[in-house]
């Protein structure tokens, strides 16, 4: 079952991550996806913030993964818009087992990559400022997560 979430500004944006960082759980994996400038690192960011994280949060296109250890649990952000469906090289599966919280922005890149238990959220643009925001969730936990935030 899909979940959908209207944004009309950044904040909005911030605000539906924030909610879900408050259902955090270790190991768990979003996968962002959107056209560029949809807004998916805003997400990340209102997700890092809540997160306690004070760094500033910018997406690692050239690096493919940013590590953030200092906030309330680890949390792993990865880009993998450069990647041409070929993640093996990168030990990404590694990331799902750390005890943090990782965030994939172009998952749709890396389909095969990805584990089958993780929140699945597309961010389509409507106008300049508004958005359509599509959560599936695939598992147990992250349906028990869209009914605790939605």
């Amino acid at each position: 079952m899909d979940y959908k979430y209207s944004s009309s500004s950044v904040e909005d944006t911030m605000e539906l991550a924030q909610n879900i960082e408050s259902e955090k759980f270790p190991n768990m994996v979003i996968c962002l996806d959107g056209e560029l400038g949809s807004g998916k690192t805003i997400f990340v960011k209102g997700f890092a913030g809540a997160l306690g994280i004070e760094e500033n949060i910018t997406s690692p296109t050239f690096n493919l993964i940013k590590e953030y250890e200092n906030g309330e649990m680890p949390l792993y952000h990865m880009d993998m818009y450069r990647l041409d469906g070929d993640a093996s090289s990168i030990g990404m599966e590694d990331y799902f087992q750390k005890n943090g919280v990782t965030i994939i922005e172009w998952s749709e890149m890396i389909k095969d990559y990805l584990p089958e238990e993780r929140l699945d959220i597309k961010i389509k643009v409507v106008s300049e400022n508004k958005r359509i925001i599509i959560l599936t969730p695939h598992g147990e936990k992250y349906e028990s997560l869209c009914n605790a935030v939605l």
